[in-house]
């Protein structure tokens, strides 16, 4: 029986070039930048901006909850804000359900225009 021999094409040593290790990890951290970048630091941006309002709330200011509520703000306590909803009606809600606060303009003839504001100085 004959002997078989492997050929290899000049130039070659037959084994693959090494590759450097972080090269590998590269586009995993590409793409992790890129979520925090879109994803995550605007969300955390948000959450402080509502944090801020929630904060600042005062007596008599218009609000809207998360549950589609208007009303006014006439009390607050550690984590619970009493709103005033319609005459003789109070509902207390958790800080945190308030949405928005809500200011009134006016245009140039008298008319309000209710225009939602962040109230954040």
């Amino acid at each position: 029986m004959g002997t078989q021999t492997a050929v290899t094409p000049r130039g070659s040593s037959g084994t693959a070039p090494a590759t450097n290790p972080l090269m590998n990890f590269t586009p995993m951290v590409v793409i992790c930048a890129i979520l925090y970048f879109l994803i995550i630091r605007p969300q955390q941006k948000q959450a402080k901006d509502h944090r801020k309002l929630v904060d600042t709330l005062k007596n008599g200011d218009r609000v809207l909850t998360q549950g589609g509520i208007y009303g006014t703000v006439v009390g607050l306590k550690d984590g619970i804000v009493q709103v005033k909803i319609a005459d003789n009606v109070r509902v207390e809600v958790s800080r945190s359900a308030i949405s928005q606060v809500i200011t009134e303009a006016t245009k140039g003839n008298g008319t309000p225009v209710i225009t939602t504001g962040d109230r954040i100085s």
